[in-house]
């Protein structure tokens, strides 16, 4: 199987089983109705499993921009590989995002809220606040990143890696995820954001294109600064890139800080 098409089914399978816990849990008249955070951060967490299992011998299962960024600037990806990715990972999102609408079909009527129809299918935050909201992006997707190289510098177990970088999505799920969904991953926002703004879904509302870029800055900077700060780290790699990651985060976190205190 080519690379790109092992992208573009793994983030299809990723997104489809991802999505298709949080339509369960919250669209009404589903038998998942009501299963809450835990589900979902589990489901999400397993989707990630199942699906480097589908396809990580073949694309290395990157499943997301923010990854196959990181990877590049970790100096463990080829850059001209880099834009291809990120197309295949944004159309499986789109694909897995229409699957999640025709299995749920007779339940977006039955829903009346429009958030929650969204909330199927694209991420949102619990308090809209700019900069807090791309500091979660930011933030969560670091922890992916640098976890992600850390993960991959130990041996495990043949077939055991899947599992640990599932409870790795999980872990920052549970941790970091309540402040704006945890997207960490911008073809998983971007592309079902698309499907919802395209399908025709009974009463669906705004797909708030305002709020998007967030979703999509916030994990590519963060996947980016994961991959600079772990090469600062353990390859003594403290040049301009790490300083200047440095100087941003801190400049954005006390703008916050001071601005909370107003």
């Amino acid at each position: 199987m080519n690379t790109y098409l092992a992208e573009f089914i793994g983030t299809c399978f990723l997104v489809l089983m991802g999505n298709g816990v949080v339509a369960g849990a919250i669209l009404k008249n589903s038998k998942a109705a009501g299963a809450g955070w835990v589900a979902i951060c589990l489901g999400w967490g397993l989707a990630v499993t199942f699906a480097i299992y589908a396809v990580g011998d073949i694309s290395g299962a990157h499943l997301n921009p923010a990854v196959t960024l990181g990877l590049a600037i970790a100096g463990d990806f080829e850059w001209g590989q880099v834009p291809f990715y990120m197309l295949a990972q944004l159309s499986g999102a789109f694909l897995g995002a229409v699957l999640v609408y025709i299995h749920y079909l007779p339940h977006w009527k039955g829903t009346e809220d429009p958030e929650t129809k969204l909330a199927a299918f694209a991420t949102g935050p619990a308090i809209k606040a700019t900069f807090s909201n791309l500091l979660s992006e930011t933030i969560g997707t670091f922890i992916l990143i640098f976890g992600l190289l850390f993960i991959g510098a130990n041996q495990f177990t043949e077939g055991l890696n899947p599992l640990v970088v599932g409870a790795l999505i999980a872990l920052i799920g549970f941790s970091l995820g309540g402040t704006t969904g945890w997207a960490i991953n911008p073809a998983r926002d971007l592309g079902p954001r698309i499907a919802h703004y395209f399908l025709p879904i009974h009463g669906k509302g705004s797909s708030h294109w305002n709020y998007a870029w967030i979703p999509i800055i916030g994990p590519l900077y963060g996947g980016a600064s994961g991959a600079i700060v772990y090469n600062a780290v353990f390859n003594n790699g403290y040049g301009w890139a790490f300083w200047g990651v440095v100087g941003v985060f801190l400049a954005i976190s006390i703008r916050e800080i001071i601005r909370s205190k107003k």
